[in-house]
Order: structure tokens, then C-alpha cells, then sequence
């Protein structure tokens, strides 16, 4: 069993109840006592709390021991199958356990690493660990950077301030990607925004956080057990994409486990690019579904759900829900929007002549000039300038000047 598992916490579980089943006390089982459940309405169900919202449920399962699974059904949500959880039960036990394979789960498993070029040499190529690396000096060469992670310490005005951009930073990703994103649903939000303020104080959480000068530019909620550290939520700013914050910021929380002697570092479900890249074991959620198969209403239920979470994972493996994201995303805004193609631009090197008269300075930290923004970025990889040493410039013919400390250039469309 996973040691000191954040999602069978009492913290967890308290404000989860709060937040989705009116703050109800979690119904416990003698023969399944780490887990509290609620009941369904009008069938004798009972589902774990924390449902679908947590990043790993694990059990001790003692039948032998009591009677109270008679006539029930226990819904118990996304076990990776990794913890390697014994569920062996008697044959002639009358309870049973179905099993459904969901998501893929990945994870890198840091145990016999002694530091980050260890790890990276074991799993990349030269090539590969010389953009990787690349990309993170250029970063920090470029900007003011600073890292900080948020463990057993954290002040509730700094927590509120990272909240609000950790969400404004996700609104800002899935506007872009055009998808619903279900983390930014309300409840769910402020479910997150609830609880993780108390378990970071509880040292069963974190907040990764990548600076530039005083403005959190990515943001990733963990949580933590004695030697998992799982990702939850990831984002960053999509206007520092050439600098791959993404990769940027799995190394440093390589490093931190590490340093932390946690053993694993675990990307969560669903299937992403990155996690393929990054990851050196993967692993599948399983919902368990336990039935007493005396009772006929139990085992008919059971099947039933097995069934139905079989059959969403068919759909699944057809990309059926990322296509309902962008539909719904779709509908959720209906604004009426002119589709344009990415605009193409170029640079030409004019460090040897003198700026042109009547040029009107840009600021580019204005919302309204995010493209111009991006192309000044671009800038700042290529050449490695500073942001804070930079200019920039417009004409009236729709051209841009970006004026760094060794290199000026005009950006003209093409």
C-alpha cells in the first residue's frame, strides 16, 4: 500500500465531502476501512470519495474479517495498477471484483538516479539532452527566472495570488487550444483552490512554480505521498513556448524529487506526447468494482458497471472525448469569430543601420499586443538577448523593430 496516500487523508476527504456531497460524514466498512464511500440515492452503491478527482486510490481489502459488503456494490475509482494492490479474495468467498481498464498512466521512476544527468543520460539521446538543455539555459538566459516550490510553508496571500494566475494562465492555454478544459468548471476549481491550501501546509501537496521577476508564468499543483509525487494540474504561459516551459519544468521536478528522495514522479492518466518522451514506466487505471454475488441485484449491478465504463473506454480510445471538448468549448462560446491563418513573419538584421524616424514604442506587456509579444520571443531565443534590455518599435506600414543589446532587427510579414 502507498504510504501516507493524500487522497485517503482526512483533509482530502473532509473538503471533498464539503464540496460534493454537502458535508456529509464518509460511510466506512469494516471489511474496506481505508476508503469512505457515499450511497447512491435509490441503489445500493457506494462510491469512494474523491471520485474521478483523485490521482490514485489504494485499499486494504479484509473479507474474512466482516459482513457489511452484503447485498452492496463498491465503486472505487482510478487504482493504478502499479501500487501493485492485492485483491486476491477466496474462490469461495461470495464477494467478487470486477475490473475496467481506463486511462494509461505514466510515470518516471527515480529510485537508482542520483541526480538529473543521470536520469537524462538513461533516457535520452545526445541530440536530445543537448536541446533540452538548450532550451532551458536560453530561458533563463533571456528572462528573470526564478523557481520556487511551495511545501509545509506558504502564506495564504501568496497562495490566492498563484491561484488566480495558475487559473488565468488555464484559461489562457484552452482559449488558445479552443477545448473545454473540466479542471476550470467551478466546483471543481474551487474544489481544488479548497484543498490544497491545507495539504501543502500538511506537507501533502505542493506548488511548482517557474517566475519571471514577480509573475508566475507556469504553475503545477502536486500531490504528495511518502514516495510518490504526483502531477495534477500543469500550465504554463503559451507566450514562452519557443522556451519549452513544459520540458523546462519536468526537469526541474526531477531534480526536486530527487533531492527529496521521492521515488516516483508520476505524469497521472491520459495519454499526452511528453509523458511518452519522459516517462520510463507506464501503467493502467483500473476502477475496481466489488459485488457481493450471493445478492442478484448486486451482481446485476456490478456487471452493469463494469460494462458501461467498458464501453467509455472504447469510445475514449477513439478520441471521442477530445472531439466532445471542442464541441463543447464550441458552445460554451458562441461568439462569431473570423478564422485566420497563423500570420508569417521575418526577420532582417539591421544592427549596422540606424532606426528610421517616426517609430511609436511598443509596451509589449499590454494584452493587446500578445502577437507582437510572441514575436519578440522568438527574437529572444534566437539571439539570446535579455527581455528587460529590449525595445520595441512600430511604423505606420504595419513593420515592428525589436532592439536588443548586441542585435537589432525589423519584422516584416510575409
Amino acid at each position: 500500500m502507498v504510504k501516507n496516500n493524500p487522497f485517503l487523508s482526512d483533509t482530502y476527504t473532509s473538503i471533498w465531502a464539503k464540496h460534493f456531497d454537502q458535508g456529509e460524514e464518509p460511510i466506512r466498512f469494516d471489511f474496506l476501512a481505508d476508503v469512505g464511500f457515499y450511497k447512491h440515492a435509490s441503489l445500493p452503491l457506494y462510491t469512494n470519495y474523491g471520485k474521478t478527482l483523485t490521482k490514485g486510490m489504494d485499499y486494504n481489502i479484509t473479507p474474512e474479517l466482516a459482513r457489511d459488503y452484503k447485498k452492496k456494490v463498491f465503486l472505487i475509482y482510478d487504482v493504478p495498477a502499479y501500487f501493485n494492490r492485492d485483491t486476491t479474495i477466496a474462490s469461495d468467498h461470495p464477494l467478487k471484483i470486477h475490473y475496467s481498464k481506463q486511462y494509461p498512466g505514466f510515470a518516471i521512476e527515480l529510485g537508482k538516479y542520483n541526480n538529473l544527468n543521470e536520469y537524462m543520460l538513461s533516457t535520452f539521446s545526445k541530440s536530445s539532452r543537448y536541446k533540452l538543455n538548450k532550451y532551458k539555459k536560453r530561458f533563463e538566459a533571456c528572462f528573470d527566472v526564478s523557481y520556487k516550490v511551495y511545501c509545509g510553508e506558504i502564506t495564504k496571500v501568496q497562495y490566492d495570488f498563484i491561484f488566480e494566475s495558475f487559473k488565468n494562465l488555464l484559461i489562457k492555454r484552452f482559449d488558445d487550444k479552443q477545448i473545454t478544459n473540466n479542471n476550470l468548471n467551478p466546483e471543481e476549481w474551487e474544489f481544488y483552490y479548497d484543498v490544497a491550501y491545507p495539504l501543502i501546509l500538511e506537507k501533502k501537496a505542493s506548488l511548482f512554480v517557474i517566475y519571471d521577476g514577480d509573475n508566475p508564468i507556469g504553475v503545477t499543483l502536486n500531490y504528495h505521498s511518502d514516495a510518490v509525487l504526483f502531477d495534477a494540474i500543469t500550465v504554463f504561459d503559451i507566450d514562452y513556448g519557443k522556451f519549452h516551459l513544459g520540458s523546462v519544468t519536468i526537469m526541474k521536478l526531477v531534480e526536486y524529487c530527487i533531492s527529496e528522495k521521492i521515488e516516483i514522479f508520476d505524469f497521472s492518466k491520459g495519454y499526452f506526447d511528453y509523458k511518452t518522451r519522459w516517462s520510463n514506466k507506464t501503467y493502467d487505471f483500473n476502477y475496481h468494482i466489488l459485488y457481493d454475488s450471493a445478492s442478484l441485484t448486486a451482481k446485476t449491478l456490478a456487471f452493469a458497471i463494469k460494462s458501461f465504463f467498458d464501453f467509455k473506454q472504447k469510445l475514449r480510445d477513439k478520441n471521442v472525448n477530445e472531439r466532445l471538448h471542442k464541441l463543447t468549448y464550441k458552445l460554451k462560446n458562441r461568439k462569431t469569430e473570423v478564422v485566420t491563418s497563423e500570420a508569417r513573419y521575418k526577420f532582417e538584421d539591421i544592427s549596422s543601420e540606424p532606426l528610421p524616424a517616426g517609430l511609436t514604442e511598443i509596451d509589449l506587456n499590454l494584452s493587446e499586443n500578445h502577437k507582437i509579444k510572441t514575436q519578440a520571443f522568438e527574437f529572444l531565443y534566437l539571439n539570446n538577448e535579455y527581455f528587460k534590455n529590449l525595445k520595441a518599435f512600430a511604423n505606420t506600414a504595419g513593420q515592428y523593430y525589436f532592439i536588443g543589446n548586441a542585435k537589432q532587427v525589423k519584422v516584416s510579414p510575409i
